[in-house]
């Protein structure tokens, strides 16, 4: 998004919330003489369209917006219920601020709503207790927010759009790429990233529990792997003709032209099946061959390309699964192998509930980040009410506007406040005292103030937000009830004891952010994902009457989605709060997938050694897949700073070893070759950027690829 269209965005978006703040303010207070009404009708537009960052279209918004209103009307009512008592308050605040910073498991628009609806609660808590007001708080929150929605629906953002178009409109790409090979490698990649959830608008990101939005990620994972291969395919050096490689990437475009097609119009599937028989009869053939001898084997790069359009086509396989389970909800036919589409034939509940369980662990930043929330608005609660703070829930509001995942960012957004906030109610005060008690002037100047706080501030930065902020609350409460300059000092120390608590909280819960968790999540993940490199390999040479089951991939899985997560918030964190750090995450994250996806399908379609095979040729495969755990496993401590033993020999050289350059090759040694010389080349590329170089104190620059001293790639 350009820097004009982020201009017309925050004021379209300033517009809406004043209007409807105003529309719901003027005539409940003027017009029907509901004060309390009034005021919540004023800050429910600023709770669900300002201190929410609901994603989305206008329609979008609003439908978020009409189905968060229940919730809303019962955090109020719970919160006006509860007022009397502090502990009481306290534990309320505890709960409801939990449950909804948690709710950032389920999705980009469930956390973006969070923040507004803990509002609510946090308004009708504080003192005075008047169960007697419930009605029209309801009335009036009801007002405000069904006006905004009218606002969003009248004045909407345009559309984005969805992922299943960009996902369509890649399929396309990589089907042109996959027949003719006239797509360029850039192009292929530049498409591919397209379908990188960190470039894709929160409203749109396939991020929910729920078998679709489930499916919908791994197909776009498993599209931008098939461009990427295509990309790799196309860079490799020409080897001579082979039409058995040709005809099955014939057969992968047919499948990608098909799933765009199906994706668009939700009809004329691809027939189900087709490329894996395709699969099978490439691999019938390469079997043929090996049987034959040294003489019918084509030469070792074609087999190597061979393995590649193998790889490639079992990426397009995947994606055509996935967007069957997308569009029906259920696969039309057995989903294979089950263990990559574990989530095909769970119940919606049974997927959130695994959604829920695996971040109920102090290993999951989301569950971190609502704890420390939940305890930090607990303790201003309890502050606010000890003290007896005139409005009290500036203090709590400080602590949800305010609160940062590092201590770092915290300070610097504490610091911006306070001066922002000394500002304006510095200008705020001379108001009050300049004007008295003329609440037409109030009146007049609420709106301009409004639109100009809503407008300029996010523009401006966080001080001028806070000191215009001062500003709009001085003048909407003069109309309420008489104040006085001493509203804007309530106000500043409400800030300032929001902000003191914030920091504390800061820093004695998880006060690096998702720095120190990043390093323990992807410690995990290559431990959970090494020991598949053996047992893929294991499986390959297992004699001709042995057990083909795929080695068990689920508790990686589960360790890549809490790295991931890590990893995006890291990615979040203000750049000051990951200096120092150069690791190459996206490469680990990438090398972690490669393991999964090779013990997924290798031993599916991998051939068994040829007969009369030599057993050197499997020892060597076996000694270099060990090499490359314990590689992978040295790796790991680093990221945890574990005392390690003498560096092993790493780099492609460790994978090579299993190779057929020596040896009469068979498809089988040729597959698990370019599998593991890719891993090899991965995990050197990782430990590079962890390794400082020799005399410099810094890690070396690399060239092939996003690393140390470049701009990394964003998301996954």
């Amino acid at each position: 998004m350009t820097a004009a269209q982020d201009r017309a965005t925050i004021l379209r978006r300033a517009v809406r919330v004043a209007g409807a703040a105003s529309a719901g303010f003027y005539p409940l207070l003027y017009g029907a003489g509901l004060p309390v009404a009034a005021l919540y009708a004023l800050f429910a537009p600023i709770a669900m369209g300002l201190l929410s960052a609901v994603p989305g279209s206008g329609r979008q918004r609003a439908s978020t917006m009409l189905r968060a209103l229940p919730p809303a009307l019962v955090l109020a009512t719970l919160g006006t219920l509860l007022a009397a008592d502090t502990p009481a308050a306290v534990g309320g605040m505890l709960l409801v601020g939990f449950l909804l910073a948690f709710a950032a498991v389920a999705g980009p628009r469930p956390a973006g709503i969070a923040p507004g609806l803990q509002l609510f609660y946090i308004l009708a808590c504080f003192p005075p207790y008047a169960p007697g007001t419930l009605v029209e708080r309801l009335g009036g929150l009801t007002a405000g927010a069904l006006l905004l929605t009218a606002c969003e629906l009248l004045l909407p953002d345009p559309a984005a759009p969805s992922y299943r178009d960009r996902l369509a409109d890649a399929l396309v790409v990589a089907a042109r790429g996959a027949v003719s090979g006239g797509v360029p490698p850039r192009r292929l990649r530049a498409v591919g990233a397209t379908l990188r959830l960190a470039d894709v608008p929160p409203a749109e990101r396939p991020a929910g529990a729920g078998r679709t939005d489930r499916a919908h990620e791994q197909a776009g994972r498993s599209a931008r792997r098939l461009l990427d291969q295509l990309a790799t395919l196309a860079e490799a050096p020409p080897v001579p003709a082979d039409t058995e490689s040709a005809t099955l990437l014939d057969r992968v475009a047919d499948l990608c032209t098909g799933c765009a097609r199906f994706l668009r119009t939700g009809s004329a599937p691809p027939p189900a099946g087709a490329l894996e028989e395709a699969m099978r009869a490439f691999q019938d053939h390469r079997s043929r061959a090996a049987a034959q001898g040294p003489d019918a084997q084509p030469a070792v790069d074609v087999q190597r390309r061979q393995s590649r359009v193998l790889a490639l086509a079992e990426s397009a396989r995947t994606v055509g699964v996935a967007a069957d389970i997308a569009l029906h909800g259920r696969p039309t036919e057995p989903a294979f192998p089950p263990e990559q589409f574990w989530y095909a034939g769970l119940s919606t509940p049974r997927l959130w509930a695994r959604r829920l369980a695996g971040n109920v662990t102090f290993r999951s930043v989301l569950f971190q980040n609502a704890l420390r929330t939940a305890l930090g608005l607990a303790a201003a609660r309890a502050v606010a009410g000890s003290l007896d703070l005139v409005h009290g829930f500036w203090v709590l509001l400080a602590v949800l506007t305010l609160g940062r995942t590092t201590a770092g960012a915290t300070w610097r957004a504490v610091r911006l406040a306070v001066v922002g906030n000394a500002v304006g109610a510095l200008v705020a005060g001379a108001l009050v005292i300049g004007l008295g008690r003329h609440t037409d002037v109030y009146a007049a100047l609420l709106a301009p103030v409004m639109l100009m706080a809503f407008a300029l501030g996010p523009l401006l930065g966080l001080a001028y937000a806070q000191a215009l902020f001062t500003l709009v609350v001085a003048t909407a409460f003069a109309q309420i009830a008489p104040v006085t300059w001493r509203l804007s000092e309530a106000r500043m120390i409400d800030v300032v004891t929001g902000s003191v608590i914030g920091l504390v909280c800061g820093l004695l819960a998880w006060p690096a952010g998702a720095r120190r968790e990043v390093h323990r999540a992807m410690c995990g993940l290559l431990r959970a994902c090494a020991p598949l490199v053996p047992a893929t390999a294991q499986t390959l040479l297992a004699p001709s009457g042995g057990s083909r089951a795929a080695p068990v991939t689920l508790p990686g899985i589960h360790r890549l989605r809490l790295a991931e997560a890590a990893y995006a918030q890291y990615r979040a964190e203000p750049p000051a709060d990951r200096e120092g750090d150069r690791a190459d995450w996206h490469a680990l994250l990438i090398a972690a997938h490669h393991m999964l996806l090779g013990a997924q399908w290798l031993p599916r379609f991998g051939l068994r050694p040829a007969p009369g095979a030599r057993d050197a040729s499997a020892a060597r495969a076996l000694d270099a897949s060990a090499a490359l755990e314990a590689e992978a496993d040295r790796i790991a401590s680093l990221l945890v700073a574990e005392r390690t033993g003498p560096a092993p020999l790493t780099g492609p050289d460790t994978a090579r070893a299993a190779g057929p350059d020596s040896d009469p090759s068979a498809p089988l040694s040729v597959d698990l070759e370019v599998w593991m010389t890719s891993l090899a080349r991965q995990l050197a590329r990782i430990e590079a950027s962890l390794t400082p170089a020799p005399g410099t104190g810094s890690p070396p620059e690399w060239t092939g690829g996003p690393g140390p001293g470049k701009p990394r790639e964003k998301g996954r």
